[in-house]
């Protein structure tokens, strides 16, 4: 692993572990500096220094334009999900895209029945997608990297993963928008914020489920980590409502570390960002993950457990047999 993401993985200390129904959150914590300054997607588009569109009239499934107008970086989280114009759509990859900048970048349709203008612009929809579906996608993301050094994922793969999610949830909608999850599940939701608070200092997670790690994120600003903090619990917490027979939270700290261990051994691959600095992706045992690097900082990085069946060749096949073509 490189040296430097393997430093801020080493210096990770562990916050007060905190539990709800099936799942449990340890706060990621550490002293090392996190700039560069940016703003998240929510602030730019608040003070809106952001704009969001399809990248022509006709648009295209795979690709939107953003226009940063702020004299400092944006940070769009992989997963995190955009709504409107004429269909929603989820990041492919974490970018920080570049001050006073215009550029195209790779999404996912997460709303499959719809390719109509609801609204001119994209808005924020204050969701990130679930965990699994995130493990899913960035496998996809992953394999087109390493075959033709693009950002898309198997659009097919991710609209399976949704309708079977939406199917799971009981919330379906006409256009089959995984939004509709979230908005169904908002009061199950809420409760899980409430009881996983964003501690001082907190930079990140380390969530299980039913007792086993499942997956956590980093994010190299505090302040950046507590404005994204409510959406990455919903990405984590929406999947704890799916387990059919869900069992009590009994964490093992020890497994926390065994999986942050097994994390720096990972194989990586490394691409060029589109925006700045460099991608990385990483394959393990029962592992994927992703990180972005800028200079000797290490802006985002996520991991997660995958299953076998996941990492098998069956899945592969898949998605050979659904590959999204434009």
């Amino acid at each position: 692993m490189d040296p430097i993401i393997a430093k801020y993985i080493a210096s990770f200390k562990f916050g007060e572990l905190q539990c709800y129904r099936n799942m449990a959150v340890i706060p990621l914590l550490t002293s090392l500096d996190g700039s560069p300054e940016y703003l998240t997607l929510k602030e730019a588009l608040e003070q809106k220094k952001l704009k969001i569109t399809e990248v022509s009239q006709q648009g295209t499934v795979p690709e939107i334009k953003v226009m940063n107008d702020a004299d400092i970086p944006v940070l769009l989280l992989d997963g995190e999900e955009v709504v409107g114009a004429k269909q929603n759509r989820v990041l492919n990859t974490t970018i920080l895209l570049k001050e006073k900048s215009e550029t195209i970048i790779p999404v996912s349709c997460t709303e499959r029945g719809r390719w109509a203008y609801s609204s001119r612009e994209f808005a924020d929809s204050d969701t990130v997608m679930s965990t699994r579906l995130r493990s899913i996608k960035a496998r996809t993301v992953s394999d087109t990297l390493a075959d033709s050094q693009e950002y898309r994922s198997d659009q097919g793969t991710v609209w399976t993963a949704i309708h079977e999610l939406s199917m799971d949830a009981d919330a379906q909608s006409e256009t089959g928008a995984m939004k509709a999850v979230f908005e169904g599940k908002k009061k199950d939701l809420d409760a899980f914020l409430a009881a996983f608070v964003s501690a001082p200092e907190q930079k990140g997670l380390l969530a299980f489920m039913d007792g086993e790690v499942v997956g956590c994120d980093y994010i190299s600003l505090q302040s950046a980590y507590s404005l994204l903090h409510p959406k990455l619990i919903k990405s984590y917490a929406v999947d704890a409502l799916m387990q059919k027979e869900p069992n009590t939270c009994q964490p093992d700290v020890k497994k926390a570390e065994s999986f942050l261990a097994n994390v720096v051994e990972c194989q990586e691959k490394r691409y060029e960002s589109i925006g700045k600095g460099w991608d990385y992706r990483f394959e393990g045992k029962a592992l994927v993950g992703s990180a972005l690097k800028f200079g000797k900082k290490v802006i985002h990085l996520a991991f997660f457990a995958v299953s076998e069946s996941d990492k098998s060749g069956e899945m592969a096949g898949y998605r050979r047999r659904t590959r999204f073509r434009t």
